[in-house]
């Protein structure tokens, strides 16, 4: 009888969940026996400790991260006729916050060793109708915010962190999150500080940002019937706060757990055929994806499928080339690295679910390819 091979999967939210079944069982039970769920003791609450956690001085907790972006932006009056600069290299929520408002999303090519938005090209992307920079942290490193900010300092514009990757990463020290003016964060379940849903929140050290924000998100109310603006409904329920605080009480060892994984791939990859991540001196990346690029992509993510290791790609299609945005007129070519990369990357096993026979399994595999 043949051997089954070793089954390392890409993600086991699963088991990385219950690990804290006990503490977040309780925190569940402490929601339900409030008789209190919407906007109570556990999103205040959450909402001070992630701020802490971010070194910023208001956290204001949102229904999922694509509002947070929205949110951010529609607070800071970006409209019809705005344009913000964002990464062609990034999942489509980005540029779908953008939109959302009413704005236009304008792309610009990624540095090709980190695969964030390329400082050095920002400025030929400002226009008269410009208003915002929006980077992303990619995968879990921060993009370059020094010169970022610089230029957006010397134009008048804003500076939108999409953190959604990036829960806990550093720059130069400092966490993502107090970087920009505002950043968004994603409690998506697959992400660093994942809840058992959706979630999101705003983190900003601007007061002005964060009122808005928390009228924003509450139908524009900070008095019930009472309507000061236009907003929505996009709040951070009692149920998903209390898991997260639970979960935020481990982020800080599940993310030094996902830095020894990425130094163990690093070390032991065939570096004569992958490209392996860069990390500049400046970063302190917290890994949220270990992304490898492969000029056979397709058949290497096929060949580790048959050895029982699970893989991801991140993200195939860029957004300029997607059905959405065909109304920018942005058409395949436009923008060739960002093509490129879309090509070639592949996501690794990376997360707190793994072994370190699961990650020396996958460099076994990877150098008998």
């Amino acid at each position: 009888m043949q051997k089954k091979p070793h089954q390392v999967p890409f993600l086991d939210l699963l088991q990385i969940n219950m690990a804290h079944q006990t503490a977040i069982q309780t925190a569940m039970n402490q929601v339900l026996e409030s008789g209190w769920y919407i906007l109570g003791e556990q999103v205040n609450a959450f909402e001070k400790e992630f701020a802490v956690f971010c070194q910023a001085k208001h956290c204001i907790g949102v229904g999922n991260g694509l509002d947070a972006l929205h949110l951010i932006i529609r607070a800071l009056n970006i409209k019809a006729g705005d344009e913000v600069i964002v990464p062609a290299n990034t999942y489509i929520a980005t540029w779908l916050a953008v939109t959302y408002a009413g704005a236009t999303p304008v792309p610009v090519e990624p540095d090709e060793n980190t695969y964030n938005i390329d400082p050095k090209k920002i400025e030929n992307a400002i226009t008269p109708h410009t208003r915002a920079i929006l980077p992303v942290h990619l995968y879990g490193q921060t993009a370059d915010m020094d010169p970022i900010i610089d230029i957006a300092r010397h134009h008048h514009l804003y500076v939108i962190e999409d953190a959604a990757q990036a829960h806990g990463a550093r720059y130069k020290g400092r966490p993502a999150g107090s970087l920009g003016d505002a950043a968004g964060f994603s409690f998506y379940p697959g992400k660093n500080l994942g809840a058992l849903g959706d979630a999101g929140a705003i983190v900003t050290n601007n007061d002005h940002i964060a009122e808005r924000v928390r009228l924003l998100r509450n139908y524009g109310s900070k008095i019930k019937y009472t309507n000061e603006i236009q907003g929505i409904n996009s709040r951070l329920d009692e149920l998903q706060a209390g898991i997260l605080r639970v979960k935020l009480n481990y982020l800080d060892s599940e993310n030094q757990l996902r830095q020894k994984w990425a130094s163990y791939y690093t070390e032991h990859m065939p570096k004569e055929q992958v490209l392996l991540p860069y990390v500049p001196d400046a970063m302190e990346p917290v890994w949220h994806l270990f992304v490898i690029r492969h000029s056979h992509r397709d058949q290497l993510q096929s060949k580790l499928k048959e050895k029982g290791i699970g893989t991801l790609i991140h993200y195939p299609i860029p957004p300029h080339i997607s059905d959405a945005y065909q109304s920018l007129n942005l058409p395949k070519g436009t923008f060739p690295l960002t093509e490129q990369i879309a090509s070639e990357i592949l996501s690794l096993p990376m997360g707190p679910h793994l072994t370190e026979a699961d990650v020396e399994y996958v460099c076994n595999i990877m150098n008998t390819l």
